[in-house]
This record gives C-alpha cells, structure tokens and sequence, in this order.
C-alpha cells in the first residue's frame, strides 16, 4: 500500500538533487575505471578502442543500476528520490487504467471515485515536488468538480493511500458486459 507524505518541495528538490549528484559520481567512477581496463586488457595501443570504451560505460551502467536499487536504495538520503519514483510509478499504474477509471466515475462506481482522488492528490503533490505548477494549473478545474462530486455524495476526499485492491476492482469492473 502506497501513502502520500507531506513533504517539503524545496527540501525534497535539495535531496533529490543530492541522491542524484551521488548517483552520477558513482557513474562517471565506473564508465572511466571500466573503460579504461577493458581498453588496458583488450585494447590496442594505435587501434580502434571504441568497443571497449562503450562496453566499459554498459558495464558501469549496469553495475551503477545495480549499486543503486541493491545498496543505496535502502539509504536515508535517497528517501526523497524514493519516494518520488514510487509517487510517479503508482500514478503511472492509475493514468494505464485511466479510461476505465473515468468510465467508472461517470458510472457513479465508489471505488473509481476513490482511485480517481488519490490519484488527483498525487498528481498534485508531484507537480508540488517538482516545482511544475503551470501543468497543476491546467487540472485544478477537473479536480476541484470531482472532490465536489464526491462530498456531494458524503464521500472522504482524504484518500491519501492507494489501495491495490482499487486497480483490480476499476479493471474487473470495466471488464464486465454492459
């Protein structure tokens, strides 16, 4: 179950920032001792060492994806850049069912309700975190009639977790004949 925080966006900005420099170093450290060996074992002193300098950077991308998801992942300072990935990948799996999430909202259905204001509290934390409030501009419209919608009908617009169950129930019941 996923949870929406409340963060800071300027301090998640500065964390992000810094995960991603430390990521970055950890890269560039690799690509050049990777290259430089694969060029030093396999490489020519007056050829072509193209392939192995580009293998010595595919190396280190893949040794950096997995440095970063096995070791830093877990680390404190890479709480923000975390959850940030895990914000924008729940909301993914909700904007994938987007169509069968509005057909259930039009429908009246509760659980799409519920789905579709998590997902609007989400998208709106997310363009909070990353200082895009020209694209939360364009939404503020369609969020506010559908947090309307929902208190009209004595709904709670707090719905600050995503519950797995909601994506199944939205997709089963898209699935089933009209």
């Amino acid at each position: 179950m996923f949870e929406l925080q409340q963060l800071n966006p300027e301090t998640y900005r500065q964390q992000t920032r810094r995960s991603t420099l430390v990521i970055v170093v950890i890269f560039i450290a690799l690509a050049m001792l990777l290259s430089s060996t694969a060029v030093m074992l396999f490489g020519t002193p007056d050829g072509d060492n193209f392939r192995y300098n580009l293998g010595g950077v595919i190396a280190a991308l893949a040794l950096s994806i997995a440095v970063v998801r096995l070791l830093l992942w877990p680390q404190p300072f890479m709480a923000a850049a975390v959850y940030g990935w895990r914000l924008k990948r729940n909301l993914m799996r909700i904007t994938n069912l987007m169509h069968h999430v509005k057909a259930g909202v039009a429908a009246r259905d509760l659980v799409a309700m519920q789905l579709l204001r998590f997902y609007h509290l989400g998208l709106t934390q997310m363009h909070q975190l990353d200082g895009n409030t020209s694209a939360l501009s364009e939404a503020v419209a369609e969020i506010n009639q559908h947090k309307e919608r929902m208190q009209s009908l004595g709904m709670d617009t707090e719905q600050t977790q995503l519950n797995p169950d909601w994506l199944k129930a939205v997709k089963a019941i898209s699935a089933l004949p009209h």
